[in-house]
């Protein structure tokens, strides 16, 4: 019986010496400029990337990308299989080459939806990223049900493994899930207090020092995957990792946004910035918050504080006829310390209008008067 790690290692390294022979020397030198760090530029179709002269830890070429977690039926919100992939599709077709999923999305429905679609595409020409944590195991006694913020949730159980072990388990199922040979970036998921069911987070997060981090980070230096870090809703964790690790990037969701950044710019902004790693913002519009839906994170509760901003902030946006969902993914995509945002979807529109906000530009005079009516931090990145 092969070995797990042996099966990881020879797949993936005669996929990338394939990719190598293939890509030739060009695409040899923007790999090595990539592989470490990179300031953003605009791509010919006006998207924006990584590029040029690059420092610290590795980041992905894309910086939009395509967040799985409404499309598999989060939010508590059936999504058809068709309409997903439709969603998906679209995003390809709109020229968005990123995409992050999980496992728990929607126990592995989220992984095979957008597996459909990225199986049949160039592997070359796309960036994908999943997560390790959770084992699914199969339950011949459940039926459709909801699970979290799943709606219709597969017959599966849950639990918890950090372990080295359980990380190389959660690879293959991954890669079989998405029906894809390899991986670019695995996100150790969800190591955080606001996990509700995780018990002493601590306690797992010792785990996962002993045992998903390192393995890890062995799969990089083999070339296994090109980079991995956390997937948390806290900032302990990430400035935990940072300590005992050199994790590449951190999936950091509803803890930097255009609304809610002041605690990180005291927090893991600076923390980041020292140690060279950079944030792959999920959540961008705050479950939508920012784009007009009543709900706030990944909750139905929104904090009167939130809602008095916003009131705020779309006063300043009419003054300057400016699109406060636009708005926020480019003050995003201005922060040195992101290197790349994923806004969910589960409608086909919605990655075509993510797209077509990088094709907009935004009077400086907004974020001049965001600043003055004192809406963003003032350290806080803005576009140039």
């Amino acid at each position: 019986m092969t070995h797990r790690r042996s099966f990881l290692t020879a797949a993936s390294i005669g996929a990338a010496m394939g990719a190598l022979k293939l890509a030739g020397p060009a695409a040899a030198q923007t790999a090595a400029q990539t592989a470490a760090g990179g300031a953003a530029a605009a791509s010919p179709d006006g998207l924006p990337r990584n590029s040029g002269p690059q420092t610290g830890r590795w980041r992905p070429p894309h910086r939009l990308g395509l967040g799985g977690q409404p499309l598999s039926n989060g939010f508590g919100k059936v999504v058809s299989d068709a309409q997903a992939i439709a969603t998906v599709d679209a995003a390809w077709n709109a020229g968005i080459r990123l995409y992050d999923t999980s496992p728990w999305y929607t126990l592995g429905r989220g992984e095979r939806r957008m597996g459909t679609v990225l199986s049949s595409k160039p592997r070359d020409e796309f960036v994908i990223s999943t997560k390790i944590g959770r084992i699914l195991e199969p339950d011949p006694e459940l039926g459709l049900r909801r699970v979290a913020n799943w709606a219709d949730a597969p017959p599966f159980r849950h639990r918890f493994d950090y372990t080295a072990d359980g990380t190389r388990r959660s690879i293959e199922d991954s890669l079989q899930r998405l029906g894809l040979s390899r991986l670019d970036i695995v996100f150790v998921h969800d190591l955080s207090p606001s996990t509700s069911d995780i018990g002493d987070w601590r306690e797992q997060f010792e785990i996962a020092r002993q045992g998903a981090f390192p393995a890890l980070a062995r799969m990089k230096e083999e070339g296994i995957i090109k980079a991995w870090g956390l997937g948390v809703n806290d900032p302990e964790p990430i400035l935990e990792a940072l300590k005992v690790s050199q994790p590449d990037l951190f999936l950091a969701a509803t803890q930097y946004s255009l609304i809610d950044h002041d605690k990180a710019m005291d927090g893991i902004v600076p923390a980041l910035e020292q140690a060279g790693a950079s944030i792959m913002v999920g959540a961008p519009l705050n479950g939508g918050f920012l784009a007009g839906k009543e709900r706030f994170n990944y909750g139905q509760s929104i904090p009167q504080a939130m809602l008095d901003k916003r009131r705020r902030m779309l006063n300043v946006a009419r003054n300057h006829n400016v699109d406060l969902r636009v708005a926020a993914l480019h003050f995003l995509n201005a922060s040195p310390v992101v290197s790349c945002l994923v806004p969910g979807a589960s409608h086909p529109e919605q990655p075509v209008q993510n797209a077509e906000a990088f094709r907009t530009t935004i009077p400086a005079q907004f974020w001049a008067e965001l600043r003055q009516e004192g809406l963003i931090h003032e350290r806080a990145a803005v576009p140039a």
